[in-house]
């Protein structure tokens, strides 16, 4: 049915590739502008436009390329998936995992796929200590011991099987001519694999991946991956069982046990994604549809969102605004170290969580002109977060949308390369609390709700997120460790003022997580000086961040049927792309 000389393209150098992407982009949004600016909306004759955005131009081109297969959202997030695992593999990729949001346009259904990896059955607190006692970050953030079993996989391949138009080797065709083919890996690859050379270079598998040669790979050279082209294939051929069962799985588990790991080929053949509902409330006449537990994401904005329901933010004095939306940070990140957890393990309060009723009683603890202090809550010691993980949204030409968030955990993930499947393995059992009451990579402090078990997922701060109003509506979602959450918030809110997919993506960011109990304000923010003065006064402690977060949106002004997609301008590797499709 597909011709395969019509999917090969040339491998375009970064630097040029963008430079046309860009120009394209620019274009596309002059275009979108414009039809915005007329008075009637296009006629009914104008093409029909997808919109991608993702933090790489080579995966945003894979989506477009799927979509002219004849594929639609579903099949063009695999491409962009896989196709970042290869140009991408410091922030997502096969041995990590996903949270989605899916809306289908033909029955006007929303869904949630859960992709989360989780743990080995073999798990015990013990590998994660020192002999005192105390926390071993080493076991927990490098190494096998730190990998949960990759959800990935299994994730696209049920995406695919259920809700995708093409079959999943279709979908893979371009990241395998990337694996296989090579591209010129991206500055921030390069800088990745610069800061993890130590822990990189202990295992001789990651050290054949990133050091070609022996040295780091420069931006000028071709990168190539053939151990992970051949692990996409064998998925291409068998599906998740070309994963999860046979050669690929039984080269990553003899490579697991050699390092000192716990996985089985039991663990790896049990793994199933999941099907769930999605969180939805309604906020100031728009529909919030977002992230259901394992993310904490979800249930931490919706919380925020209906303590700010009934106040009018726009009548605020920005000092004041900022205190309210940091007051309502604070509490949601209190309940989520508190309840949260994987919900086939834990019984959550989710009911409560989510009443506006419990929001209300919240609120009015509240002081109108002083900051509350975390240390009046139960509270903990926590550490700086810290962020990596990628996000992309996607609208196709028939109003299908997909947000899915993507994640290897920490930079290159536990920097641990499964021998010879190429599968960089993540590092996400930090995010358990492995040790209770002690903060993870991030800064964040779990309890019992989030204590490691076997075959139990860990909590996450990934937020893929809809929000739909009447004539307008936004896909929206970024990686960023813990800041995920209020990013997400932030852009919700942006949206719904009137912003637009740039605005949104660009705007400075404020963060709080209860503990610790400081506000980050981003660098460079155009918070005036007399504004921090007023917060300090309040009794905020203002802390000046360094950027943060990868930010990627689409917006479709279905009035005018006008799609826009941006990427955050911190990242110059992004790409927000509207274009035709037959």
């Amino acid at each position: 049915m597909f011709d395969q000389d019509t999917l090969q393209t040339r491998v375009i150098p970064n630097r040029r590739n963008l430079r046309w992407c860009r120009s394209v982009l620019v274009v596309a949004i002059a275009l979108s502008t414009v039809a915005q600016a007329r008075d009637e909306a296009p006629p009914r004759t104008a093409p029909a436009t997808a919109a991608i955005a993702s933090a790489n131009a080579l995966a945003t081109e894979a989506g477009f390329e799927t979509l002219a297969q004849g594929g639609n959202a579903v099949d063009a997030a695999i491409a962009v998936a896989t196709s970042l695992s290869v140009v991408q593999p410091e922030a997502s990729g096969l041995g990590g995992g996903f949270l989605a949001l899916i809306h289908d346009a033909a029955t006007g259904k929303d869904t949630f796929i859960d992709a989360r990896e989780m743990a080995p059955q073999a798990v015990s607190e013990a590998d994660y200590l020192n002999a005192d006692g105390t926390p071993n970050r080493d076991t927990s953030l490098n190494g096998p011991l730190a990998a949960g079993i990759p959800g990935m996989p299994a994730g696209l391949a049920y995406m695919a099987e259920k809700y995708g138009k093409l079959p999943l080797a279709v979908s893979l065709r371009p990241a395998i001519r990337l694996a296989d083919e090579g591209f010129h890996p991206s500055g921030a690859l390069v800088r990745s694999i610069e800061r993890k050379a130590d822990v990189l270079r202990r295992y001789p598998a990651s050290t054949g991946k990133f050091f070609p040669g022996g040295n780091v790979p420069q931006e000028s050279a071709l990168f190539r991956d053939p151990g992970q082209g051949a692990t996409l294939k064998a998925m291409a051929e068998r599906g998740a069982d070309g994963f999860y069962k046979g050669p690929v799985a039984q080269e990553m588990v003899k490579a697991v046990k050699a390092a000192g790991g716990t996985w089985t080929l039991a663990d790896l053949a049990s793994y199933r994604a999941k099907e769930r509902a999605p969180i939805e409330l309604d906020y100031a006449g728009y529909k919030v549809i977002t992230a259901p537990p394992p993310s904490s994401g979800g249930v931490a904005v919706a919380e925020m969102l209906n303590i700010l329901a009934p106040i009018d933010l726009k009548a605020m004095d920005e000092a004041h605004r900022i205190h309210y939306l940091v007051e309502a940070m604070r509490r949601a990140f209190r309940d989520h170290n508190e309840y949260l957890g994987d919900p086939d393990f834990v019984k959550m309060p989710l009911d409560m969580l989510l009443s506006p009723y419990y929001a209300d009683g919240l609120r009015q603890s509240i002081l109108p002109d002083r900051a509350t202090k975390s240390e009046w809550l139960p509270s903990v010691a926590a550490k700086d977060p810290g962020m990596h993980t990628t996000h992309y949204s996607i609208i196709d030409q028939d109003g299908n949308m997909v947000s899915m968030t993507a994640t290897v955990n920490t930079t290159l993930g536990s920097g641990f390369v499964a021998g010879d499947s190429g599968v960089l393995l993540n590092n996400e059992m930090d995010d358990f609390a492995l040790v209770a009451g002690q903060p993870n990579a991030f800064g964040l402090i779990g309890g019992s709700a989030n204590a490691a078990v076997g075959g139990k997922r860990m909590l996450s701060s990934m937020t893929p997120s809809f929000v739909v109003g009447t004539d307008r509506l936004a896909v929206i979602g970024s990686p960023g460790g813990s800041t995920i959450i209020t990013q997400v918030f932030g852009a919700i809110l942006a949206f719904i003022d009137g912003k637009d997919a740039g605005q949104i993506t660009a705007q400075k960011r404020i963060h709080h997580q209860f503990m610790p109990d400081r506000v980050d304000i981003e660098q460079g923010s155009d918070v005036p000086a007399d504004v921090l003065s007023k917060l300090v006064e309040m009794g905020y402690e203002i802390n000046d961040a360094d950027t943060w977060g990868n930010m990627n949106v689409v917006v479709w002004d279905r009035a005018r049927n006008v799609k826009t997609a941006a990427s955050d301008p911190r990242n110059p590797n992004g790409l927000g792309k509207v274009e035709a499709v037959p």
